[in-house]
């Protein structure tokens, strides 16, 4: 009896040849130097060509080699990003991820996601990274108005772009979200519809936006000559049960804030929660203006009024300053500040 074949012996299965550039140039006839070019959308390669040559590329299967390409360009197509657990802040990671590869669509970059605890030393991340050469550029948030991990990068001339701004006097690239005109409007809000108390959670103080929040938020206090409250015992990274419960606690005692300015979906839902327990209603006793980042709160709370913040389009925009940064591109903006887009009933 003849030897089986390997390939038809049940459980096993022969792997084909990983796709080359030769492969694509076979099936296409062209050379292997204008593929290569092609795949790199070199504009000396017509677009019929160019698209032709993607075409087949994907049908095959097939992907660079990416040490090869390191030792021939001394760039790893690959973009870093720290993520941090934003509690606070309802599918900030996936929204902006979204955007994020919406702006690193159709270009040979590549997503690594680092986790980013906000206990840890955290620049120690960003040190192995630049060190070891392990990206392009890199993307992080929670920024502070010295942030080390801003000057480490500065002066090691390496791309990168943060989700928030600092104080130095040296630009760097930014996409930030104005939270002083978040606090400001909400405040005014709050006032507008009759509460003599308002109140704002901030975040950490070491956060820079932090100090736009509460400048925001004091601008309109002022203006309007109410009286105010802001909780040292809390802040938007506390657990939401430890908010929840300091609502219920202050809710009952004299002197309460009628109306709050939150940072976010989670510490509206927890303010609620605490008022409630003292038989609050929300838009009779108390009101609440939120900054919102998904659909969930006017879903189950609508009488929660929101100041929205799209942060896909956050993500977009850091993509693309960044590779902008990576290229020397001079023309694009590389400090934006997105503008808070009100949900108001009537405005």
């Amino acid at each position: 009896m003849a030897d089986t074949p390997k390939s038809s012996v049940p459980g096993t299965r022969l792997k084909s040849a990983k796709p080359t550039l030769r492969t694509i140039a076979d099936l296409t006839g062209f050379a292997v130097t204008t593929v290569s070019r092609a795949l790199s959308n070199a504009p000396q390669i017509s677009v019929e060509t160019r698209r032709r040559v993607h075409e087949v590329a994907a049908d095959i299967g097939y992907l660079p080699d990416r040490a090869a390409q390191r030792l021939k360009t001394g760039r790893t197509n690959v973009i870093c990003v720290l993520l941090d657990p934003h509690e606070e802040i309802l599918g900030y990671g996936i929204s902006l991820m979204h955007g994020l590869a919406q702006a690193l669509q159709d270009t040979p970059y590549h997503l690594i996601v680092m986790p980013n605890f906000i206990d840890g030393a955290n620049i120690d991340a960003i040190s192995h990274i630049v060190r070891n050469g392990m990206a392009d550029g890199l993307i992080f948030s929670r920024t502070e108005p010295f942030d080390p991990r801003v000057r480490l990068l500065l002066e090691n001339g390496f791309p990168f772009v943060t989700h928030g701004r600092t104080e130095f006097t040296t630009p760097h690239p930014y996409v930030d979200y104005d939270n002083f005109a978040f606090a400001y409007e909400a405040t005014k809000r709050l006032i507008t519809r009759g509460r003599r108390k308002p109140m704002i959670i901030l975040p950490p103080k070491r956060m820079t936006f932090s100090q736009h929040l509460l400048h925001g938020f004091m601008t309109a206090v002022r203006e309007a000559g109410v009286a105010y409250e802001i909780p040292d015992e809390i802040d938007l990274d506390c657990p939401v049960e430890q908010i929840r419960d300091y609502m219920s606690r202050r809710a009952g005692e004299p002197g309460a804030p009628d109306g709050f300015a939150c940072g976010g979906e989670v510490s509206a839902l927890a303010t609620i929660t605490g008022m409630s327990d003292h038989g609050l209603t929300l838009g009779l006793e108390y009101d609440i203006v939120a900054k919102r980042t998904s659909k969930l709160l006017s879903q189950i709370q609508p009488k929660v009024e929101t100041i929205y913040e799209d942060l896909t389009d956050t993500g977009t925009r850091m993509g693309q300053v960044l590779l902008a940064r990576i290229a020397g591109d001079k023309t694009t903006d590389m400090q934006v500040l997105l503008q808070p887009q009100i949900d108001f009933a009537g405005v």
